[in-house]
């Protein structure tokens, strides 16, 4: 396993590369990037991420510890930024490695889910209008169900 809280930006294709260079008898990789998005209402002009680094890093690490438990998966990548990022920039990675899709594939999805509503991050946005801490969607929560 592989988990990272970083401020800094990564190289999407290095770090795929990597990851898959570093597998040995798998069938599958599957990697999710998460991209900062515009807002539909307003110009997002940066979204702030904070985190406590202790806290996050050991609450990412037990989610992956469940999906390796719950799938079959060779390896399991997460990267995640914290800091001041601007629209169109890359904020995290998922990947995962199993001998079949299927494993590859869930537990990807279950990574996305738990990371985007159990993570110990705080985003707010920063518009022209000013700036607001993102509240916890019920789709979010409501994606939990599934698993």
């Amino acid at each position: 396993m592989d988990i990272r809280v970083q401020e800094a930006a990564f190289d999407l294709g290095t770090e795929a590369n990597g990851f898959v260079a570093r597998q040995s008898r798998m069938g599958a990789v599957v990697t999710f990037t998460g991209i900062v998005r515009d807002l539909d209402d307003t110009d997002l002009q940066a979204m702030q991420i904070e985190h406590y680094p202790g806290m996050t890093q050991k609450a990412l690490e037990k989610i992956a510890q469940e999906a390796r438990d719950r799938w079959t998966l060779g390896d399991v990548l997460i990267i995640h930024r914290y800091g001041k990022l601007t629209p169109d920039e890359v904020i995290m990675m998922v990947a995962t490695a199993a001998r079949h899709r299927a494993d590859a594939f869930q537990a990807a999805e279950f990574l996305m889910d738990f990371l985007k509503s159990r993570a110990p991050f705080w985003k707010k946005e920063v518009t022209e209008k000013g700036a607001d801490w993102v509240a916890a969607r019920d789709a979010d929560e409501d994606a939990l169900t599934r698993w």
